[in-house]
């Protein structure tokens, strides 16, 4: 379920696309340094999202600099830091866990068992310092496993169970703007479950694993009906999000909302297409 919040990288200004590259160069130092080398793994443009969400909307200070990395050994990256950032390396720490251990239990990953167990430490760490925010978002996956162990084909039901997960870390304070962000990463936490789903729908079928579409793909206009759902979701996400009173930033962040997250979308459309003989 990672890797569908991201940027339509030819519509945006090259020093958009540069300070995009700053935040989740930013993100990569604040996990190696929070949580040590291993957390690097954990490291997704989907995150990058939050950060430019909340600095966005917050105006937090930042500290700018240039940081050396496994990917670039010779020339140093330039990174932008705040304190959002380290929130969003403690959430994203809490997610990748929690995402190990489902791949584990649903499919027997071991790679994926082996890393959910070498962030236990870490997860441990942030479960003490954010307590309730994890157990709801532990409870929210745990319906997530539910609903799959009772094969759940509502897939607003099961997608729902995501989006309360998003909504929460999307809650950093409990301020004026609660609703609208908690209301936000709802909605975008559904459209990323529901395309995920749709992605792995092939390699579903095929392995035996569940899917909430499996009883729906071979109908006339399921193509569709993917399509309506998901801009169900984005629309809502996008209505909220727009009465944040967000200036930084918010040309990404539009980028995302309004044209990244589609361009996944279209990209697992022409997959499909190509697969649909071999279903």
């Amino acid at each position: 379920m990672f890797g569908y919040i991201v940027v339509n990288k030819p519509e945006l200004k090259i020093r958009e696309f540069d300070e995009y590259k700053e935040y989740y160069c930013g993100l990569c130092h604040a996990l190696k340094n929070n949580h040590g080398m291993k957390s690097q793994l954990c490291l997704t443009y989907d995150y990058v999202f939050l950060i430019l969400l909340f600095t966005g909307l917050y105006e937090p200070e930042e500290i700018r600099g240039k940081e050396k990395c496994i990917v670039h050994p010779l020339r140093k990256q330039s990174v932008k830091i705040n304190k959002f950032t380290d929130y969003v390396s403690d959430m994203g720490i809490v997610l990748t866990r929690l995402k190990c251990q489902d791949d584990w239990n649903d499919e027997k990953k071991v790679v994926k068992k082996a890393y959910g167990d070498l962030l236990k430490t870490e997860y441990e760490k942030v479960r003490k310092k954010y307590p309730e925010k994890v157990e709801i978002i532990e409870q929210c996956m745990m319906n997530i496993s539910k609903a799959e162990k009772e094969n759940e084909s509502n897939i607003d039901v099961v997608s729902g169970y995501f989006g309360k997960a998003f909504e929460e870390i999307c809650a950093v304070y409990g301020d004026e703007w609660e609703v609208s962000l908690r209301k936000t990463g709802f909605y975008l936490g559904k459209y990323v479950y529901v395309l995920d789903a749709y992605d792995d729908l092939k390699k579903d079928i095929k392995e035996n694993l569940y899917n909430p579409f499996k009883e729906k793909w071979k109908e006339p206009d399921f193509e569709e009906q993917v399509r309506q759902i998901l801009t169900v979701n984005a629309a809502e996400c996008a209505r909220e999000f727009e009465k944040l009173p967000i200036l930084n930033e918010v040309e990404i962040l539009r980028n995302i909302l309004y044209s990244g997250i589609w361009t996944k979308f279209a990209a697992a459309s022409d997959r499909r297409k190509k697969d649909e003989k071999s279903l």
